[in-house]
């Protein structure tokens, strides 16, 4: 797992991912719990998608990013899901390095561009709640697949950089990484080189895509909420409050774990809550995303009871 680089330097060519090696008589239920819930996130994500695909009904801004945000969430869990899984009956858990990167490279992406997918949804429910008059005008199709498409690019490029970056370290040993996926911060402590710029780029797209993403929603719902104030019928309010609670309860989980897996300090001790904490926002968050948007949604429940008749009938 590692080659002679000049006379007293090695380079490593593969790691170890250690799992959860803390539970290995748990080893079969935690197979089946993840396998499940891999399984439930594909089906369900799948399943929301062509809803909202072959209902027109659902053919509004609100749907399209809602759809893409169930793509992103599939690609997210199958990212990680497949090798953790075979893993769990792997002697050798090796990853090869180019493997390693790979798979954080396209983690950064989906996470990058999941950030502005929820902040161009949380300006769309402005949009719809603060200028209902003018919503179809302001969020065209045309701003809607701009904001896809540029989600979708500066994720990409936010990730590229990382990537770049992160290709210049040099990984003389240990090669252990105590985790079931290739993430960054573990792979910076393995690091024999300074990892100084890395930080720096890791510390400009925080801010890019976390604190500006974060701003985009505070703001709308700012507006959101002093709107809602305005309203004087009970029921015009809860139908409002209805239409934002979906996004507002993904919103929190999804920055909610994202902050205390990356921005809490880690000890020895906490690694394997880190570990369950990264569970909640690689697989569980995944999986839930649409049952929260179709528990209290009464556009989807309708569009389910109408594919119900048409099956039935």
């Amino acid at each position: 797992n590692a080659i002679a680089v000049g006379r007293n330097t090695t380079t490593i060519t593969q790691f170890i991912l250690l799992g959860f090696f803390e539970f290995p008589k748990l080893t079969v239920v935690l197979f089946s719990i993840f396998l499940g819930i891999y399984l439930l996130t594909v089906s369900w994500n799948l399943g929301l998608i062509t809803l909202i695909r072959m209902d027109s009904h659902l053919h509004t801004p609100m749907y399209f990013f809602l759809s893409n945000l169930s793509f992103v969430d599939i690609c997210y869990v199958s990212t990680i899901a497949p090798r953790m899984l075979s893993d769990f009956f792997e002697k050798h858990k090796f990853i090869s390095f180019v493997g390693c990167t790979m798979q954080y490279f396209f983690l950064s992406i989906l996470g990058l561009t999941e950030c502005s997918f929820l902040a161009a949804m949380a300006y769309d429910r402005y949009a719809a709640i603060c200028n209902p008059l003018l919503y179809t005008a302001i969020m065209s199709p045309t701003l809607c697949l701009q904001m896809l498409v540029g989600s979708w690019i500066s994720g990409f490029f936010g990730s590229f950089t990382q990537l770049c970056a992160l290709l210049q370290l040099h990984f003389c040993g240990p090669n252990i990484i105590n985790h079931f996926f290739c993430d960054l911060p573990q792979l910076m402590i393995l690091s024999c080189s300074d990892t100084f710029f890395l930080q720096v780029i890791i510390s400009v797209l925080t801010v890019i895509f976390g604190l500006t993403s974060v701003l985009v929603i505070i703001i709308s719902y700012g507006y959101i909420v002093a709107t809602v104030l305005k309203i004087t019928s009970a029921e015009g309010r809860s139908k409002a409050f209805d239409t934002c609670a979906s996004h507002l309860t993904v919103v929190i989980l999804f920055y909610g774990s994202g902050t205390y897996v990356y921005l809490w300090p880690s000890s020895d001790g906490s690694l394997s809550q880190s570990k369950f904490a990264s569970i909640l926002y690689t697989a569980v968050i995944p999986m839930l995303n649409p049952l929260v948007y179709s528990l209290r949604n009464k556009e989807i429940k309708d569009a389910l009871n109408r594919w119900k008749k048409r099956i039935f009938s």
